[in-house]
């Protein structure tokens, strides 16, 4: 990328044309053989999903959100359930729990943005003593890095309550030596176009190592059906089509080979910015950060964005409203301890740097050079 050209926060299209004969053979195979849905490049995808990811299934749905939906309908999750999460993620973690009509419970957040174990722990006790029903827990792997699993798991074993994992910005990262994913009952992934594992549409993937809890999934996904056009139970149209499981099967063969640059492009963020007037990303101990995000924290973060803008780098806000205070939830959405200093902290200060494989060590100097140039 030449300096007068802009620098996107992210670019799929540049993923795109990396691999443009493999995707676009890929497409071509799917146009001529005729089956759409619900085919072999579907269940090819989920079997080489899930060995990448280490688990025993891997059950492929329509979007990352409808993976929630039906992970907790899979689960057992009912109505006025209680489902602990986080404010600080994506909406789409809060909707789900909403349309099954089960109840938000949200917890503050760690420096690493994960889920803060004490504040489930804290839910998790004053639920028991009200004697509230908790369905699930769903810590969220917040731009690339795994939540504080071990402490999270054990609370929740401890009341007898299922983890379902949000994976849907931690591709291949891990704890310990160990994906995410591989910590709770079941994990949900997302497809979404900019994810480290993204297609060009919608699509989301469901993983366990429970079989009863794969059938449900799969009958969920498919209006309940166990045998073609009977409902066994109520359930969902969310399939992923031969289309996009083709193009996510080209671009898992490179998906290790793509997180280790992106780990690669955070390095050079790190030693380029350790001077700046700004704080880097924390990482866990013995946590693999697979960098979906690299998120910086600046004071005047608005302004640092906005003469950004001006020098051609794009930035993002991941995320710039808490759930907790968008129109839609505030005032309504129940809270540990009445209230989230961490996450309302870090909505004030937060900033997403170009983060994307195909980014040039030349691009990530010149970001850099820009942030220098904007804060002096």
């Amino acid at each position: 990328m030449s300096q007068s050209q802009p620098i996107p926060q992210t670019d799929p299209r540049a993923g795109y044309l990396r691999r443009k004969a493999e995707i676009d053979a890929a497409v071509t195979r799917v146009l001529s053989g005729g089956q759409y849905i619900l085919g072999s490049e579907m269940e090819a995808f989920e079997a080489e999903f899930a060995a990448w990811t280490e688990a025993e299934q891997a059950i492929a749905v329509g979007n990352g959100t409808d993976g929630l939906v039906i992970g907790l309908l899979a689960l057992g999750v009912q109505p006025g359930d209680r489902v602990i999460t986080v404010s600080h993620t994506a909406v789409a973690t809060v909707s789900a729990i909403e349309m099954i009509g089960a109840v938000p419970v949200l917890v503050d957040t760690d420096a690493c943005y994960g889920m803060d174990p004490s504040g489930l722990s804290h839910v998790l006790d004053a639920c028991l003593r009200e004697g509230r029903r908790v369905g699930a827990v769903i810590p969220v792997h917040l731009y690339g890095q795994a939540a504080d699993l071990e402490p999270i798991c054990a609370t929740a074993a401890r009341a007898a309550v299922p983890v379902l994992e949000d994976c849907s910005q931690a591709h291949g990262a891990t704890l310990g030596g160990r994906q995410v994913g591989r910590y709770g009952q079941a994990a949900v992934y997302s497809f979404y176009p900019t994810k480290n594992l993204g297609g060009y549409g919608d699509g989301g993937m469901i993983t366990t190592d429970v079989a009863a809890l794969a059938d449900e999934c799969r009958a969920c996904r498919q209006y309940g059906w166990r045998e073609r056009f009977v409902s066994a139970s109520a359930g969902r149209n969310s399939r992923l089509d031969e289309m996009q499981a083709a193009i996510l099967r080209v671009k898992l063969a490179s998906l290790s080979e793509d997180n280790a640059r992106r780990g690669a492009i955070a390095a050079l963020y790190d030693q380029g910015l350790a001077t700046a007037p700004i704080e880097r990303p924390q990482r866990r101990a013995q946590a693999g950060h697979v960098f979906h995000q690299y998120v910086i924290r600046a004071e005047g973060r608005d302004d640092l964005k906005a003469r950004l803008a001006e020098r051609g780098i794009g930035t993002g806000l991941h995320y710039p409203v808490p759930v907790h205070l968008q129109p839609a939830y505030a005032g309504r959405i129940a809270l540990a301890d009445g209230e989230l200093p961490n996450t309302e902290a870090s909505a004030r200060v937060i900033l997403s740097l170009p983060m994307y494989p195909e980014l040039t060590d030349t691009d990530v100097e010149r970001v850099i050079a820009a942030i220098s140039a904007s804060m002096s």
